[in-house]
C-alpha cells in the first residue's frame, strides 16, 4: 500500500496556545505536523483542503468514556479517547488493556485506564506495572471511590515509582450511600436520596494529603462543588501534582433540571446547586480546572427508562463536548485557545501523548470547526449507540466539518 502523499490545509484560521486563532495553513507528512504559519504553502504532490475559513485545530482527546463508541466520538471531534476501566471485562489484567488499546484501529487513538484494584472493589491492587507496559496510559478508581486509605495510600505510592497518573472519583461511599441526587430543597421535593455535596469535599480532602505525602499525580476526574473547588485551587498554590476536571453538565445544568425526575439528568456525581455551577464556571475560567471532557457513556431504554433513583447515570456527551464549551467562549468564561487546551491539550499531556496541540513534529490529529455553526440536539438522531443527552432539543453551536487521525481523513 502506497502512502499517502503529504496533506496540506489551507486557508483556515489556526488554533493556537495561548492566542487568538491566526489565518494560515499547517502542512502535514506522514503522520507528523511539519509547518504551520501565515507562510506556509502547498507543495507539488500534496493533498490540498481548502478550509474556508474554519478553525484548524488539534483533534480532542476525552479523558474518560465509558464506551468506544465511534460514530459520536468522530461527530464530536474527538480522536483520542481515555477508555474507563468499568467495562463488562474490567481493565484489571494486562491482556484486557491490551485488547482495548487496539479496539479503535485504524481511525480512533483507544488510550485505556487501568483498574486501580482488582474488580474495581477497592481492595487489592490490581496489576499495575503489567498493564502499563500493555498499554495503559493511566490509573483510574472507575466510577468508585477508594474508601481504604491504605489502599489508596499503597495505589498512589506504587503509581509515583511507575510515573502513571491516578484518575480518581470524588464522592465519599460513606456519606453518599445510595444517594442519586445532592441533598437540598430539590431532592426534598421530590422525595429522592440524597447526599450532602460535602461528600465530594471530604473524598478530595483525603486524596489530596496522600497525593502530597506520595508525590503521586493526581486526576481528580470530576470536581463539581464550590468546596471541592477551593481544596484543588489550595493544593495546586502548594505545589501539589493534582489537576481536576469537569463535564458540560456540571456547568450547564443545576439540580433544578432533575425536577421533572428525567433520568437523563441522572448523574454520578449528581448535578449540584446553582451556587456551585457557578463556582464551576468560575474555576474553568481561572484555571482550577483543567479538563473538559464528556463521561460519554451511551445508555439505552432498559438502563434510563426506570425511575429515578433506579435508573444508571450517565449521558451520550461526545457529540455535545465542542458546542457547549464553546458556549463558554462566546460567554466570555475563556477564550479560544484555553477552550482547546482543556479539550486537547492538557488531557494529552496526563495522558503522555505528543498530540493536542498544533505544533511541529506533534501528532497530526486535526478537526476543521465551525465555531459559528448552529445545530439543534436531537436525542432521536444522535450518532451515538444510545441518545440519552439532557440538551435534547436544545440549540447549539459549533460543528466539526473534517477530521483527522494522523494526517488520514476519518468519520
Amino acid at each position: 500500500m502506497r502512502p499517502l502523499a503529504p496533506l496540506t490545509i489551507a486557508n483556515g484560521r489556526l488554533v493556537l496556545p495561548q492566542a487568538e486563532p491566526q489565518p494560515g495553513a499547517l502542512r502535514c507528512e506522514g503522520d507528523r505536523i511539519v509547518a504551520l504559519g501565515a507562510d506556509v504553502k502547498a507543495q507539488d504532490g500534496d493533498r490540498v483542503i481548502d478550509a474556508k475559513g474554519a478553525l484548524i485545530a488539534p483533534g480532542l482527546v476525552d479523558l474518560g468514556v465509558f464506551a468506544i463508541d465511534k460514530p459520536a466520538l468522530h461527530f464530536g471531534g474527538i480522536t483520542r479517547a481515555a477508555l474507563m476501566p468499568d467495562q463488562s471485562m474490567v481493565l484489571d489484567k494486562a491482556a484486557a488493556v491490551r485488547f482495548a488499546a487496539q479496539s479503535g484501529k485504524p481511525d480512533l487513538w483507544v488510550h485505556p485506564l487501568a483498574a486501580a484494584t482488582k474488580g474495581l472493589d477497592g481492595a487489592d491492587l490490581a496489576e499495575l506495572a503489567l498493564m502499563r507496559d500493555a498499554g495503559a496510559r493511566a490509573v483510574a478508581t472507575g466510577r468508585r471511590w477508594i474508601g481504604d486509605s491504605g489502599t489508596m495510600y499503597r495505589l498512589l505510592s506504587y503509581c509515583a515509582m511507575l510515573g502513571l497518573v491516578v484518575v480518581t472519583h470524588a464522592e465519599d461511599a460513606g456519606l453518599t450511600g445510595s444517594a442519586v441526587a445532592t441533598a437540598g430543597e430539590m431532592a426534598t421535593r421530590l422525595g429522592l436520596p440524597a447526599a450532602p455535596a460535602e461528600a465530594e469535599a471530604l473524598a478530595i480532602a483525603r486524596d489530596l494529603h496522600l497525593a502530597e505525602l506520595t508525590g503521586a499525580r493526581l486526576h481528580i476526574r470530576q470536581v463539581t462543588t464550590a468546596r471541592g473547588l477551593e481544596l484543588v485551587r489550595g493544593a495546586k498554590a502548594r505545589g501539589i501534582a493534582v489537576t481536576a476536571g469537569v463535564t458540560p453538565a456540571h456547568f450547564m445544568l443545576s439540580d433544578v433540571a432533575i425536577g421533572d425526575f428525567r433520568t437523563f439528568t441522572r448523574f454520578s456525581p449528581p448535578l449540584r446547586s446553582e451556587a456551585d455551577r457557578q463556582a464551576v464556571r468560575a474555576a474553568i475560567g481561572d484555571g482550577t480546572i483543567d479538563v473538559i471532557s464528556s463521561g460519554h457513556d451511551p445508555r439505552g431504554p432498559e438502563d434510563k427508562r426506570l425511575p429515578f433513583a433506579d435508573a444508571e447515570p450517565g449521558m451520550a456527551g461526545a457529540e455535545t463536548l465542542l458546542p457547549l464549551t464553546l458556549a463558554l467562549v462566546r460567554e466570555g468564561v475563556i477564550d479560544m485557545a484555553r477552550a482547546f487546551t482543556l479539550l486537547a491539550a492538557n488531557p494529552a499531556a496526563l495522558l503522555g501523548v505528543n498530540a493536542g496541540r498544533l505544533a511541529v513534529g506533534h501528532q497530526a490529529d486535526l478537526a476543521l470547526v465551525e465555531p459559528e455553526r448552529p445545530w439543534v440536539v436531537d436525542s432521536d438522531k444522535m450518532a451515538a449507540s444510545a441518545g440519552n443527552t439532557p440538551f435534547d432539543k436544545q440549540g447549539v453551536e459549533g460543528r466539526v466539518t473534517a477530521l483527522f487521525k494522523g494526517g488520514v481523513a476519518v468519520g
